[in-house]
């Protein structure tokens, strides 16, 4: 058996202390990295550049899961987001926000779930899972994974879950992995490229530990980086299922990875009273992540 490869972060880049961060993005042509916290409803971002002293903060007015670039519009102006009731475009400067598609079509359950994580696939559609709210209290199996076409066309793709989380290709896009947090579990899907649709579901892996996987993003050799909330590290886990590497921070509840080059962030929670918690760390891992893809809008909005 390979030994396992293991690296240790002792302090945070930034020690923020978010209460639920997620979502972290970066931004390769400004070298800036994005994030949320989901529950101060909160945008970040940082410039690289410059360094931790350039953190900027949005208060916004929904709790905002997950981001993503649109084809042909500038970033630093605006993106999609998946928020409280439905995907959206948020202005950057204001924090402003048109409603795209809804993720539902009655209103109690647009009160009782959010977005959660979601990517936008090799072919610009937009796939977002949405769970309970925080008032709800503990989830319960009525959340949902959409994909979104360019057209806005909206389907659904898997119900009845608790957690669903973050949602990635693999490099040769045949395969779509889905986190289902709750059952610990990843599951591996038959993807077409050409359709969006999945077949062939199985579980990819199975955690057995402490805590409960959370986000993850893939590497250029088909490697899954995946974060596991509650057990203070991220797992590196082989195309074939098998976990060959183990990155450890000081600090229990490791929310999503995002690669910058061939370094590895993480977002991260509180909910404890650790002096990093909800931190955001980094470290070089030695190998870069697969680009991420922008969203297709062909509907003609106002201001784009």
């Amino acid at each position: 058996m390979a030994e396992l490869k293991t690296w240790t972060v002792t302090e945070p880049y930034l020690n923020i202390h978010c209460d639920l961060g997620e979502g972290p993005f970066y931004e390769a042509d400004r070298n800036t990295l994005r994030f949320v916290d989901i529950m101060k409803r909160h945008l970040h971002t940082v410039d690289l550049t410059v360094g931790p002293e350039s953190l900027k903060t949005l208060q916004l007015d929904m709790p905002v899961g997950v981001t993503a670039d649109i084809e042909g519009v500038d970033a630093s102006k605006k993106i999609l987001v998946g928020g409280k009731s439905g995907i959206y475009i948020l202005e950057r400067e204001t924090g402003k926000h048109e409603l795209l598609k809804r993720f539902y079509d009655t209103e109690e359950k647009d009160e009782r779930l959010r977005s959660n994580d979601g990517a936008v696939d090799p072919e610009g559609r937009f796939w977002v899972g949405t769970m309970n709210d925080f008032w709800v209290g503990n989830p319960q199996p009525e959340g949902t994974v959409f994909r979104f076409n360019t057209d806005l066309s909206r389907y659904t793709m898997r119900s009845s879950l608790t957690i669903p989380n973050s949602i990635r290709w693999s490099p040769d896009h045949k395969t779509l992995y889905l986190v289902d947090s709750s059952a610990k579990r990843i599951l591996a899907f038959d993807y077409s490229l050409s359709t969006g649709n999945l077949s062939n579901e199985r579980v990819f892996f199975k955690y057995d530990g402490e805590g409960e996987p959370d986000g993850h993003r893939i590497d250029v050799e088909g490697n899954i980086w995946q974060a596991i909330y509650g057990d203070s590290c991220v797992l590196k886990i082989s195309p074939q299922g098998k976990v060959i590497g183990r990155v450890d921070y000081p600090t229990k509840n490791i929310t999503c990875p995002v690669f910058v080059g061939t370094e590895l962030w993480v977002t991260t929670a509180g909910g404890n009273e650790e002096k990093y918690s909800g931190g955001v760390f980094k470290v070089d891992v030695g190998v870069a992540g697969l680009k991420d893809f922008k969203f297709k809008l062909e509907k003609d909005v106002p201001g784009l």
